[in-house]
């Protein structure tokens, strides 16, 4: 969710943001149905662009099972995630790429952003990344990278950010929260719709969201790094290299997740307002980043009293305020780039590939530095190869 939403980027880039929440669909689950086309569309296939790490890229997904928790949306039931995990894989090793939707889930996504008219699903399903599914892991301990994508917006918009992360030596695991997407495919044929949408119309519903991220979260480092392990590549992971990034209230997630969990080292927020605030406290000195559209300036009203501006000052460990002229709140996933290609009107004024470099150059560096102890002067002011990049100090 954007923090601030004033008329003219809502027009901007209204094709493309969740319908109000109460609008958004609400069954527990929906049972797929056999995709097609509509008459007036064609498909399209958009390509992400390649990652640029010296890694090739594998994949596997995760279906993880919290018998702990009820799920807070469904009100019965285990809480459930599908997670992707990325990690740095030999080359010519691993099956095909995965389709970057279902169809099923292209299907709720075009159809919640009421682009199923002008939006082919098979644009959708045949999106080109690069992962290989199942290839074989590049020996070593990588630090591990969680992503947490938008409110009613799958994983799969922040592939490339994920792929990216994980050519560059990174496991990265992004992570689908049930009943918070337009749709997301579960075994058993099951496919996920966003009850979270009309219980989270609210400020107190929005930190609700943020809260039970947290917990997935810390569900999900549990899973992967404890003793009997989910992933059978969980070998990879140096698990004093923690580190959390999200999209909109994703973002706020990390803040959370962080407040409450310590093996989270570092974190980002991407254009979320902070629904769950930075503990007065402060995160133990650990380093955080905002990372925003144009109108994440300081003095804004925000999004309430979580606000950028008074969460700030409660960073207590290296921060930065680093917002992108041109840009908007989808500016940081897939979606810039993706609607260039077909042939959407534009989201904003800068290119969606300048988009994904932008945000792959800064939260690379971010994390090469916090994760990997490598100094990263983009960090420490204005560059001159990014002149929409421009640094904050409130």
């Amino acid at each position: 969710m954007n923090r601030r939403r004033t008329a003219a980027s809502l027009a901007l880039f209204a094709l493309l943001l969740p319908l109000p929440l109460a609008a958004a669909g609400t069954a527990a689950a929906a049972t797929p149905t056999a995709a097609s086309t509509a008459s007036d569309t064609r498909a399209v296939l958009p390509e992400l662009p390649r990652p640029t790490g010296k890694f090739a890229v594998g994949q596997q997904t995760l279906h993880l099972v919290d018998r702990s928790r009820t799920d807070p949306w469904a009100g019965s039931g285990p809480r459930e995630l599908m997670v992707t995990m990325r990690y740095p894989a030999q080359r010519g090793t691993g099956g095909p790429v995965r389709p970057w939707l279902t169809p099923e889930e292209a299907r709720l996504l075009l159809a919640d952003r009421k682009l199923d008219k002008a939006v082919a699903v098979e644009s959708l399903v045949g999106a080109k990344a690069y992962a290989r599914s199942d290839a074989r892991p590049v020996a070593g301990r990588y630090p591990l990278i969680v992503l947490s994508p938008g409110f009613t917006v799958p994983r799969a918009t922040l592939t490339s950010l994920a792929e990216e992360l994980a050519s560059r030596g990174y496991v990265v695991a992004a992570v689908d929260h049930a009943y918070e997407t337009s749709g997301t495919a579960f075994p058993g044929g099951r496919v996920l719709t966003c009850l979270a949408c009309e219980k989270a119309n609210s400020e107190a519903g929005r930190k609700q969201v943020a809260d039970n991220r947290a917990r997935d979260v810390s569900f999900l480092l549990d899973r992967i790094t404890g003793r009997h392990p989910a992933w059978h590549n969980s070998g990879l992971i140096d698990q004093s290299r923690i580190a959390m990034a999200g999209h909109s209230i994703g973002g706020s997630a990390a803040v959370a997740a962080m407040a409450t969990d310590p093996r989270i080292r570092a974190g980002i927020d991407m254009d979320g307002g902070l629904f769950s605030p930075v503990p007065a406290s402060g995160l133990g000195g650990r380093p955080f980043m905002l990372l925003g559209a144009k109108d994440s300036l300081p003095g804004g009203t925000g999004t309430g009293e979580d606000s950028w501006d008074s969460n700030w000052k409660r960073l207590d460990g290296w921060k930065r305020w680093i917002t992108v002229d041109g840009s908007n709140h989808f500016t940081f996933t897939d979606w810039p780039t993706m609607s260039d290609q077909l042939g959407l009107p534009p989201l904003s004024p800068l290119p969606g590939a300048r988009s994904l470099d932008l945000t792959r150059r800064y939260v690379g560096a971010f994390f090469d530095q916090h994760l990997k102890g490598k100094p990263q002067p983009l960090l420490d002011g204005p560059d001159p190869d990014a002149p929409e990049v421009r640094f904050h100090t409130p």
